[in-house]
């Protein structure tokens, strides 16, 4: 079976190694001429744990190939995924200029019969759009070549992503054939040997799952993060509330950790644009607006405590940050919280200096030479009248307290994923502030 995967981006590249390393052909197409350049030499457009190797071996192999040119290929193809960017319009509703693109050059060149799939996370009603563009560009030709339509959505961690491509907890396919279905099968087969499930359903609960999945873990961050800020009110420790809770098997222990706010390239994007579907359906999504909100005011909670340390008065100090993508093992900064904590302590007045093991790059980028950027952990705290952690990264989790507290001007830390014990950092002479508990 050959396939090819459009869009060399986080989920496109993941799934096309991923394939190959199972012993399919694949080929990535990419419409950006300098990453495909760079991929043919080896050089990964984005960091991923095990990704880079795996690409290198199987381009060795001759599974992986690189290229630019989908019609050129369609020939030879029995699967097309679309994995290309659907990001958000500013009314919050997923722009599928690029989906619909693909689906317009298949329509154009199509030859033989072949599986759509769109595996980039798009609103419910996608599918039918897709079907209707290739039968559209068809009838221009003048030919009836049939084709198939599937919804195959992603369900992976960034920091994790092979392995949960390797080792899925289950695999969503939404088929209205029996030959897609077939072909499906024959293609995941290597992923389902070990008792992985393969969900098939009807396409559009296919396309809703990715979203409704989403929205229910980013509602668990943000139900924790609010039950956080109320135990700091009332003397509760949100510590014991989040082990009171999960050791219920009706709830469960997972995603009930109080953070600084969540981030990244799915949640945002999929609450906002199941909220806009919900709209244009004249449904009011009134709990994901909630998660929503609660969303953007935890981002600025690291802000609030220091500028409440410092009563309210933080011009001229110099504020060390730990921690810029939005979760380890990443360096994606897509709706980071460090994002909006730094720009807060820049429009305060703040010296503000920023470490990241992986998201320096991107951050140089995104920041440019406003913030100050450190080489180590160490140096970031150096002279600093407060310590912010904002990305727990394993680097982060024990460092040299005393030789912390020495490079520190005042030994203050404010934890925003509460990692930290706190009687221990008491104890070795830092005022520190978690979230949750006083």
């Amino acid at each position: 079976m050959k396939i090819t995967i459009v869009g060399t981006g986080y989920v496109g590249l993941v799934t096309g190694v991923c394939f190959a390393e199972m012993g399919t052909n694949v080929l990535c197409i990419d419409i950006d001429v300098a990453k495909i350049d760079r991929l043919n030499r080896g050089v990964i457009p984005i960091y991923e744990p095990g990704l880079e190797n795996l690409v290198k071996v199987n381009v060795a192999a001759g599974r992986l190939k690189f290229g630019t040119d989908l019609a050129a290929v369609l020939n030879g193809n029995d699967i097309v995924f679309s994995a290309v960017g659907t990001p958000p319009d500013e009314n919050g509703s997923a722009d599928l200029r690029y989906v619909l693109d693909v689906a317009r050059t298949v329509g154009q060149h199509i030859c033989k019969y072949l599986v759509f799939v769109t595996k980039s996370t798009v609103p419910v009603g996608t599918a039918e759009l897709v079907r209707a563009v290739i039968r559209e560009e068809q009838q221009k030709r003048g030919l009836q070549i049939p084709f198939d339509i599937v919804s195959n959505p992603e369900f992976l961690k960034e920091g994790a992503a092979i392995d949960d491509f390797m080792r899925p907890d289950r695999i969503v396919v939404g088929v209205d054939s029996d030959r897609a279905k077939t072909m499906m099968e024959q293609l995941y087969k290597p992923f389902t040997l070990n008792g992985h499930p393969i969900l098939f359903m009807d396409i559009a609960s296919a396309e809703m799952t990715k979203y409704a999945a989403n929205a229910m873990l980013a509602t668990r961050i943000s139900f924790m993060n609010d039950i956080a800020n109320l135990c700091e009110r009332v003397g509760a420790n949100v510590h014991e509330v989040r082990k009171g809770i999960g050791s219920d098997p009706r709830i469960g222990a997972r995603f009930l950790y109080p953070g600084c706010g969540y981030g990244g390239s799915c949640f945002p994007k999929d609450v906002k644009a199941l909220i806009k579907t919900a709209s244009e359906h004249r449904y009011e999504m009134r709990i994901l607006q909630a998660v929503e909100e609660v969303n953007e005011r935890q981002k600025e909670v690291l802000f609030h405590k220091l500028s409440h340390r410092f009563a309210y008065n933080l011009t001229g100090k110099t504020v060390a940050v730990w921690g810029l993508s939005f979760k380890p093992q990443t360096d994606d900064m897509r709706e980071a919280p460090s994002l909006v904590l730094i720009e807060k302590l820049l429009a305060a007045g703040c010296l503000v200096k920023v470490y990241d093991p992986m998201a320096m790059t991107e951050a140089r980028r995104l920041l440019g030479d406003r913030v100050t950027y450190a080489r180590t952990v160490y140096e970031t705290a150096q002279e600093a009248d407060a310590l912010l952690l904002v990305t727990e990264w394993k680097e982060f989790r024990l460092p040299d307290w005393p030789a912390l507290k020495q490079q520190m001007k005042t030994p203050i830390i404010f934890d925003g994923r509460n990692i930290y014990d706190k009687a221990e950092l008491l104890s070795q002479g830092f005022e520190y502030y978690g979230l949750g508990a006083r």
